[in-house]
């Protein structure tokens, strides 16, 4: 019963996404962006800390679009979109992350892009302002696909990426979050509440020549043992594209990287001919199937848009070609501005 429970959940979720983007012409582009599953009941989350999540969530596919609107390539329009959500202490990536055993801000993202396969990660810094700039870097210029902790940094450095000090990332709602779970003796996935566990960011693309790409930045989970990487900087596990789509998940990292959530959607579309929504809900309720929760964006090459989750919300977003954006955050919105 839970299961069938949890698949009709799905099933709405992506049915609604649907309906926020539909199936894009030759030539056209197309965002989407995530600020992590696990989004408070109604009730819970005032109007105010609702409007300023809206607005940055619209920020951020705004500073997407303008990149995909002037020609520019997929992979920089996520890195652009990512980067605003990563500068926002509302999500939890970049300033604003969630603190590790230490107290300290642990980072990770990737970035890929689909038509090539080139794909870069950071996992485990401490200093970089923005990661998904980093991980692109990496991507572009290393020849590898992950650097992690100091020798991900020294290459920044070296390539020019922004540095900060450390305390610039952590913010007091953050601190009150890690104080909480040692007071609670919370280490692990299960026994933090959602807005310890969630809130990692991502965005994925199409631009005009029809290439796809996508990106996620994290500060993984509240009170997690230094050094612990989630799936959001392991490619295929929470950032994947190729050809056919593009996708960025958020949710219990542990999860996503045994069912190898994000390739997955990739593998069900190429191998199963699923279209993007089916192969996204089917490859979420892989990882519930192993106890996980959390959701997924996905973009196809056609411009069609998936977003499914299992928990109360999702903060996500979609910006068309004439510059429509829509947001939402529970189950039962279509996206509104």
């Amino acid at each position: 019963m839970r299961r069938l429970l949890a698949a009709a959940r799905l099933a709405l979720a992506a049915a609604l996404a649907a309906g926020a983007a539909g199936t894009a012409r030759a030539g056209d582009v197309v965002l989407v962006v995530h600020g992590g599953a696990g989004a408070p009941a109604r009730g819970e989350l005032t109007a105010e800390r609702e409007q300023a999540i809206r607005a940055d969530l619209e920020q951020a596919l705004r500073a997407g679009h303008a990149v995909l609107a002037r020609g520019g390539p997929a992979v920089e329009a996520v890195a652009a979109a990512v980067v605003v959500l990563e500068d926002s202490p509302l999500f939890n990536a970049g300033r604003g992350a969630a603190l590790n055993a230490e107290g300290r801000a642990e980072l990770d993202a990737a970035i890929m892009e689909g038509h090539t396969q080139r794909a870069g990660a950071v996992a485990a810094v401490h200093r970089t302002r923005n990661p998904v700039r980093l991980a692109r870097a990496v991507m572009e210029g290393s020849g590898h696909v992950m650097l992690v902790g100091d020798g991900a940094e020294t290459f920044g450095r070296g390539v020019g990426i922004e540095m900060v000090d450390p305390a610039w990332f952590i913010t007091e709602e953050r601190l009150r979050d890690l104080e909480q779970a040692r007071a609670d003796g919370r280490t692990t996935h299960r026994d933090l509440p959602a807005r310890a566990r969630f809130g990692t960011v991502g965005a994925v693309a199409r631009d005009r020549d029809g290439h796809l790409a996508a990106a996620t930045s994290t500060g993984g989970l509240t009170n997690k043992r230094w050094g612990r990487v989630g799936d959001s900087p392991i490619i295929g596990a929470g950032t994947w594209a190729d050809a056919r789509c593009g996708v960025s998940a958020t949710g219990s990292g542990e999860y996503f990287i045994r069912a190898g959530a994000a390739r997955d959607v990739g593998a069900r579309m190429r191998y199963r001919g699923e279209g993007v929504g089916r192969a996204a809900r089917e490859a979420l309720e892989a990882v519930e199937a192993l106890g996980g929760d959390g959701g997924l964006i996905a973009l196809d090459a056609r411009g069609n848009v998936a977003m499914p989750f299992n928990s109360e919300g999702m903060y996500r977003g979609t910006i068309t070609r004439t510059g429509d954006v829509r947001t939402a955050i529970w189950r039962d919105e279509d996206g509104r501005r």
